[in-house]
């Protein structure tokens, strides 16, 4: 009995795999994390954000506890907690004819 419960199994999971396939993402080279070191770093103040980078665009207003912010450059944001760089992140820009 085991064992035809087994080819039963193997027969189905046959059967399955054959429509089984995978999907391939392509990032172009130049939208890939390798572009994130002209980005603030973590760790940065509030005050040298805004020494190296200017005014940003759009001050959003703490949320939360302990209080998170975001600050827009155009192309990236800039993510506090309190006055320091948690992370920064480009903006999406879809490419044409994708």
């Amino acid at each position: 009995m085991k064992n035809l419960a087994y080819v039963a199994l193997c027969c189905a999971f046959a059967l399955t795999s054959t429509n089984l396939h995978a999907d391939t993402l392509t990032i172009p080279i130049g939208q890939q994390a390798g572009g994130q070191q002209d980005l603030p770093q973590r760790g940065m103040s509030t005050a040298e954000v805004l020494r190296h980078r200017g005014e940003p665009v759009r001050r959003h207003p703490p949320v939360g506890q302990p209080p998170l912010t975001r600050w827009e450059y155009g192309d990236y944001s800039v993510y506090f907690e309190h006055d320091r760089v948690i992370h920064s992140v480009r903006q999406h820009r879809s490419v044409a004819g994708n």
